[in-house]
């Protein structure tokens, strides 16, 4: 179990989201990173779609009631345990009655805590993921508070294999793994980034100047953001001529412009359907690095094919695919080493 002894700013339950009920307006919400989800996951022996905790800026103190194995991917945001910093990307034994906390944002704003087992609440509509504004799902359909109990599920035999190899060398309370994931799904430690986009369904209705400034001019991220959408602030964009716009589906990363002339970027807890034009829709490969942007960075849009989008995105998933595979040898490892009674 995990005691919350400080939320810290925005703490909830997250996985993939909630598929298959927009129709009915449910919106999908989910992480905002969810390929620093898959792989914490991954790299505690868990189904990649398993629930974990999405740690927003200002990340909270936990204490772990029993012995627990973790990771932590996604933002840099100084994880430490009893005081000490530990490294990300890596699975992280922590014994029982110790303490997780954070410090600084050192690169990105959202964590992701996966622990073996995962998250053990039970979900709605299929999916445990927080959504506020309906106070569905998640734990108790809220952020997490100070005194929250919540509960994790018991970890399979390959993480429990890992966690006795671990509890070896343990000091101060944990032990790393000293094998991680690379940075290859790292995303810039930049405040001025290079968002890759195709067009959008009414990218042609947009002025000639508004299609360059879009493409020529930095847009920053302003205060009124948050996990439904990211406000833009940058040269005003508008039509060629007015147009009646009917509602219509939208996705993570369309990019609306409402009639201020001022950009939208619809995220995770985005509405099921939108009615302003959309000049452009940000590629799934670089849903990572606008998950970790935070107010006052600067982005500069970049236009590719969606050829080239659909590439970008396999190639990732190819790469993913790959650290799975490396991943699940390093526990059969373990495992074959704890049953035969042999030190790795």
């Amino acid at each position: 179990m995990l005691n919350i002894h400080k939320p810290g700013l925005l703490t909830t339950v997250q996985d993939p989201g909630r598929f298959g009920f927009q129709k009915y307006g449910v919106i999908v919400s989910g992480a905002m990173d969810s390929f620093a989800l898959r792989i914490a996951n991954v790299l505690v022996g868990n189904d990649e779609n398993e629930a974990a905790l999405e740690i927003t800026l200002l990340g909270p103190e936990i204490e772990f009631t029993a012995d627990a194995l973790v990771s932590l991917c996604g933002g840099d945001l100084s994880p430490r345990v009893n005081g000490k910093s530990i490294r990300m990307w890596r699975p992280v034994f922590i014994e029982q009655g110790s303490v997780l906390s954070f410090g600084a944002a050192n690169q990105g704003i959202r964590t992701y805590l996966a622990v073996a087992g995962g998250i053990n609440v039970p979900p709605s509509l299929g999916s445990k993921s927080t959504y506020l504004r309906a106070t569905l799902g998640g734990y108790c359909g809220r952020p997490l508070k100070t005194g929250d109990h919540v509960k994790v599920s018991s970890p399979g035999c390959l993480a429990k294999s890992l966690i006795k190899h671990l509890s070896q060398t343990l000091a101060d309370g944990y032990a790393e793994a000293d094998w991680a994931v690379s940075n290859m799904f790292s995303f810039p430690s930049s405040d001025r980034l290079a968002i890759r986009v195709i067009k959008g369904r009414h990218f042609d209705l947009f002025t000639l100047e508004s299609k360059a400034a879009f493409f020529n001019e930095p847009f920053v991220i302003t205060p009124q953001s948050d996990r439904m959408g990211y406000r833009l602030k940058g040269p005003d964009l508008g039509l060629g001529h007015p147009e009646e716009m009917l509602s219509e589906a939208v996705c993570y990363g369309t990019i609306q412009v409402p009639p201020g002339g001022q950009p939208i970027i619809l995220l995770a807890d985005r509405p099921a359907t939108g009615g302003y034009p959309k000049i452009a829709e940000i590629a799934s490969v670089d849903f990572p690095a606008i998950a970790q942007a935070k107010p006052g960075d600067h982005l500069f849009f970049e236009l590719i094919s969606a050829k080239q989008a659909q590439l970008l995105l396999l190639q990732k998933e190819a790469m993913l695919r790959q650290v799975k595979q490396g991943i699940q040898l390093k526990f059969r490892e373990v495992k074959i080493d704890d049953e035969s009674g042999f030190e790795l």
